[in-house]
Formats: structure tokens, C-alpha cells, sequence
């Protein structure tokens, strides 16, 4: 069996590569990885390969950034490419970005049964891109793998139930279990930056929603300089948010500003955290899989069970002064235990699924 996996963002590198390590150990498995090159910059991108142990990609893309249109259309036209050469089994998709709606589009069109891990969120916000690129890979898709039964639910309602639909846990869990040790052996990343575990606040913000609109951009930074003045913040700083916070003229004052950080670094980071303050799906949930409190800078959530079992809490950003007191209000406050994201066995699942065809 041949499976195409597209990638091309940070959070699919780290569920990838779950798969990758379990493709490597199964008889009559051949995964091919193809990085659109939605995240280029090597702190972003090459790093995580190298920190996980995932193979190379076969094909590299080096498509970069852009609007979405043109961005997914060349995405599509190159990713069709490839699959008319190697005709894989399964073109297998992670997610929610631009790569992930291309990769699909591109192997419906010809055919090939499409596999979408991570199927079935939902935050009902047709203004996010995410919310758009997640709906429509969902109704081209063969195998719809879902991390919940809340996932579940969403697709029975859009019409989409049945054989195909697969609750098989959550892949980033996987990974999760693997790499915790080796973060906590291997990364130095607080000594670096001279924080104590449990000493600080972590951040990360990215999402168009916050980024793209001044006054909720303005009131994050505002917000996170106001909760520094308490505790450290650590803000490693995307991109993409960095260009747009220059041209707004913000000020982060006593943030620590730092470039994007690898895996384990990211996950010692996370590890070893007060709070969590971020806008990213991914980090939420890790933030869970480490017992650390969340704080999510956004209007909804996909990933509604960690709002409802206490763990996470959701602030819209209106004001510097809300995020602040959202953000302290979450120290040392724990949800309820239990495992709402499987056993760490994903991976394993979602390959047992695919060698048996499409349903």
C-alpha cells in the first residue's frame, strides 16, 4: 500500500509524525511525505523534521506564502503533478490549512480515495479559512479519522456518517507520549531564556483572526505586556506576527520576544509553564496532554471538551485589560482528569483502517 501524506505547517509536522514512525514499522507500508512549503522558514519547518525523526519529504514544493487563492491553486496544480506520477493507494491529509483543502481537491479529482485525519471539527465560524478548508476536505474524503466523539457528532449533522467515519484518538497524543522525556532530558530552552518551571506564561499568536484585525492584535500584546509586569512572558513570535505587530507600531514591552523554537524546545516550554495563552488548536491541546492551564485568545474553540472539563477557558480579546485577567485568573486552576483524546494508540488505528481499502 502507497500513501501520499501532504503536509506544509508546523502543527501537520507533529502529527505526521506519529504516522511516519508506524509506516516505518509496518509490513507493505510506503508513505511518501510532500511538503508544500506552506511553512518555510527552517526554524518553522526543517527543524521538526530533524527533532521527530521524520523522514525527508520525497517532494518539496517550496510554495511559501501568499493569498489563499493563489497559494491553494498552486498548491493543487502541483500536488495533481504528483500524484498522476507515483498513483498512491490513499492521498492522506492532516487538519485544517490551505495544504490540507489542495491535497484533497487534487486527489478527489482523480480518484484517489481521500484519508483526513482529524476530521469532524468544527468551531462554526465560516470567517476563519481553517473552518472552510476542514468542511470541504470532509465531504471529499474516503476516511474521515476523528480524535472525539464530538467530531462525530459534527459530521452526523453535515450528513456524514457511517463506514467511512473512524474514531480512532488523536495523533498529536501519540507524540506526545513519545517526546515528553526527551524534551525534559534534551532541551535547554529555559536556562536559555532564564525562566524557572512554573514561572512564566507562555504564548504563541498566529491565527488571521487576531493578526488581521488591529484592535485584537493590539489587545493580546497589551494584555500579555500588562501580564508581564507579573510574570515573565514568553512569546515566541510568529513570522507573519511579527510583520504585521511592526507595521501596527505595537509595543511589547516586557514580553521576552523570541524567534519560532523547535519541537522539544516548544514542548519543554509548554512543560514547564504557569499558563498557556495562545490562539493555536495544537497548542491547546498540548497544553492538556502536559496539565498545564489554557487560556484560548479567540471567540470559539474546536476542541470544546477541554473548555468543558475545565482545562481550558476562552477570552475574547476586547481589551488589554481582559486578557490580563484572564491570563493570571488561570494559575494553578486544573480541570478533570481522564483521557479525552485516546490511548496514545492513533497512529496505529488509522493504519489498520487504510490497508483495509476504502469503505
Amino acid at each position: 500500500m502507497k500513501i501520499l501524506t501532504v503536509i506544509g505547517a508546523r502543527p501537520q509536522f507533529i502529527k505526521a509524525a506519529a504516522l511516519a514512525h508506524a509506516a516505518k514499522e509496518r509490513a507493505g507500508v510506503q508513505e511518501l511525505l510532500l511538503h508544500t512549503g506552506q511553512h518555510y522558514d527552517p526554524n518553522m519547518s526543517d527543524v521538526f523534521f530533524d527533532e521527530l525523526g521524520i523522514p525527508a519529504p520525497a517532494y518539496h514544493l517550496g510554495i511559501g506564502s501568499g493569498p489563499h487563492g493563489a497559494q491553494t491553486g498552486q498548491m493543487l496544480a502541483e500536488i495533481e503533478k504528483v500524484l498522476l506520477q507515483e498513483k498512491p493507494d490513499w492521498l492522506l491529509v492532516y487538519g485544517d490549512t490551505n495544504s490540507t483543502l489542495a491535497g484533497a481537491v487534487a486527489a478527489a479529482k482523480l480518484h484517489i480515495p481521500v484519508a483526513h485525519v482529524e476530521a469532524g471539527l468544527r468551531s462554526f465560524n465560516k470567517r476563519m479559512p481553517e473552518e472552510v478548508n476542514r468542511i470541504l476536505t470532509d465531504h471529499v474524503s474516503a476516511a474521515l479519522f476523528v480524535p472525539t466523539q464530538t467530531a462525530v457528532q459534527h459530521l452526523s449533522a453535515e450528513g456524514l456518517a457511517g463506514p467511512q467515519v473512524h474514531v480512532v484518538g488523536d495523533v498529536m497524543y501519540d507524540v506526545a507520549l513519545t517526546m515528553a522525556e526527551r524534551a525534559k532530558a534534551h532541551s535547554t530552552v529555559l536556562e536559555r531564556l532564564g525562566v524557572q518551571p512554573g514561572g512564566y506564561v507562555l504564548s504563541t499568536i498566529h491565527r488571521a483572526e487576531n493578526t488581521d484585525v488591529p484592535e485584537r492584535l493590539a489587545a493580546i500584546v497589551g494584555g500579555l505586556a500588562l501580564v508581564a509586569q507579573e510574570l515573565p512572558v514568553i512569546l515566541p513570535l510568529h513570522p507573519r506576527t511579527r510583520k504585521l505587530a511592526a507595521e501596527q507600531g505595537l509595543d511589547f514591552g516586557g514580553i521576552q520576544v523570541t524567534n519560532p523554537v523547535g519541537y522539544l524546545d516548544m514542548v519543554r516550554l509548554e512543560q514547564a509553564a504557569a499558563v498557556i495563552a495562545t490562539d493555536s488548536g495544537g497548542v491547546q491541546k498540548e497544553a492538556y496532554f502536559y496539565g498545564v492551564p489554557c487560556v484560548t485568545m479567540r471567540d470559539e474553540t474546536e476542541w470544546t471538551e477541554l473548555v468543558e472539563s475545565g482545562w481550558n477557558r476562552l477570552v475574547t480579546p476586547t481589551s488589554a485589560q481582559t486578557v490580563r485577567d484572564e491570563v493570571l485568573a488561570a494559575r494553578g486552576r486544573r480541570g478533570e482528569e481522564g483521557q479525552l483524546y485516546g490511548d496514545g494508540q492513533a497512529a496505529g488505528r488509522i493504519l489498520d483502517i487504510l490497508m483495509q481499502g476504502p469503505t
